[in-house]
């Protein structure tokens, strides 16, 4: 059984800064894919930012204020989120593409509340 499990979330003030981790465990083979996405009320979940071998993309509107990393050896994958803004209120899920068994499989975790409000 394969776990994606998110924490770090919370409430900051306008210009503030967050750090989310993502930690997916259970018996597989390797991860392709590992990222962030983000849901605001009303609105569709939209990418943040994503990782896989050699390539790091994010989302224009999180560029120079978002960093992610990840750590191979662990299977996590971190969010330092800086200047954060009212706007990036919202919940944001962690996502990992895992091959088990000859198949690759999307597995999403629980989601954790960002809020950004004074």
């Amino acid at each position: 059984q394969v776990q994606v499990v998110e924490s770090g979330g919370g409430l900051v003030q306008p210009g503030g800064s967050l750090r989310l981790s993502c930690a997916a465990s259970g018996t597989f083979l390797s991860i392709n894919v590992m990222g962030w996405y983000r849901q605001a009320p009303g609105k569709e979940r939209e990418l943040v930012a994503s990782i896989t071998t050699g390539r790091i993309n994010y989302a224009e509107s999180v560029m120079g204020r978002f960093t992610l990393s990840r750590a191979n050896e662990k299977n996590t994958v971190d969010l330092q989120m800086n200047s954060l803004k009212p706007e990036d209120t919202a919940v944001y899920y962690c996502l990992a593409t895992i091959v088990q068994n000859m198949r690759t499989s999307l597995y999403w975790g629980q989601g954790t509340q960002v809020t950004v409000s004074s």
